[in-house]
């Protein structure tokens, strides 16, 4: 059954838990944005690096790996869905019932012509606001990933790698990357 949602200026997180399951929807910055179905590319990137994290925190016991669809409340008026995201061990508690409660530790996003603007805008600023400690920004099309960490709020640019080589974090103790397992 559809939910009617009445046309505001500013929306909020009562508003977007009204949509219906799967509702192809973000809560970003009080406006209900429409995210178009990943192209396959897109997909399969995602799920080598799911892939890789998930062998990797589940042979070290260090959390959860999730990824999309899943809602992660920020604000008020930012409810994202991140393509994956990382949950510390200690941190387990953010999970709740409907939706991830707090900043999960790692974010990954990877940018599509359709996202990109929210990614490297509104969310990366709203992701470094509420303390997000690792943001990889994946670009499937140049084959390069960027890897900020926060530091009293703010991203920092701490690594960078394109097409070869390979990526550490600094969240994920000893995870360690090479960009041609990926792309």
């Amino acid at each position: 059954m559809a939910i009617a949602i009445p046309k505001k200026k500013k929306y909020t997180y009562e508003d977007y838990a009204k949509l219906p399951e799967g509702a192809p929807y973000q809560l970003i910055g009080g406006e209900l944005i429409m995210t178009p179905t990943p192209t396959p590319y897109h997909q399969i990137v995602s799920r080598k690096i799911v892939s890789l994290l998930v062998q990797h925190v589940e042979k070290n016991d260090l959390g959860e790996v999730l990824y999309s669809p899943i809602d992660v409340y920020l604000t008020e008026e930012d409810t994202f869905q991140p393509d994956i995201i990382f949950i510390s061990k200690e941190r387990l508690n953010i999970i709740g019932e409907t939706k991830i409660e707090s900043a999960p530790d790692l974010i990954i996003e990877l940018l599509s012509p359709a996202t990109a603007y929210y990614d490297l805008g509104r969310k990366y600023e709203v992701y470094e606001k509420s303390g997000v400690r690792e943001y990889w920004i994946v670009h499937p099309e140049r084959k390069s990933i960027e890897i900020y960490q926060n530091e009293g709020s703010q991203f920092r640019l701490i690594q960078t790698a394109k097409e070869t080589g390979a990526i550490n974090s600094l969240v994920l103790k000893d995870l360690e990357i090479n960009l041609e397992k990926v792309f």
